[in-house]
């Protein structure tokens, strides 16, 4: 532990904030993203391989512990994870929709 932050630990960024439930959460959704081919501009060097059924994993994972922690979050992580949930399975619609049309040779 750092002396001059208590209860704060450096990571792997070398930031001064250690992981929280939020933090946590939006990790496994940007991985969800990931697995969509839906990464942001400028982020990772390294691409995450498209899978669609990895995705659906991932965010079947962020449903799970929504249901696990019910009662026991606070209301912004409430409204973090059903907000990211709500927000990835359209996304997930979306590009099996747009994976269908390709593999059936239609274009939007």
């Amino acid at each position: 532990m750092d002396k001059d932050t208590p209860g704060k630990n450096k990571t792997a960024s070398g930031t001064a904030e250690s992981p929280n439930f939020s933090t946590f959460i939006m990790s496994l959704a940007v991985t969800a993203l990931g697995h969509m081919g839906l990464q942001p501009e400028g982020g990772q060097e390294t691409r995450i391989p498209v899978s669609l059924p990895l995705a659906a994993q991932t965010i079947d994972i962020i449903s799970m512990l929504r249901e696990k922690t019910a009662g026991n979050l606070e209301e912004h992580e409430q409204k973090l994870i059903d907000s990211l949930l709500y927000e990835l399975r359209i996304k997930y619609v979306e590009q099996t929709s747009k994976q269908e049309n390709s593999e059936n040779g239609r274009t939007e």
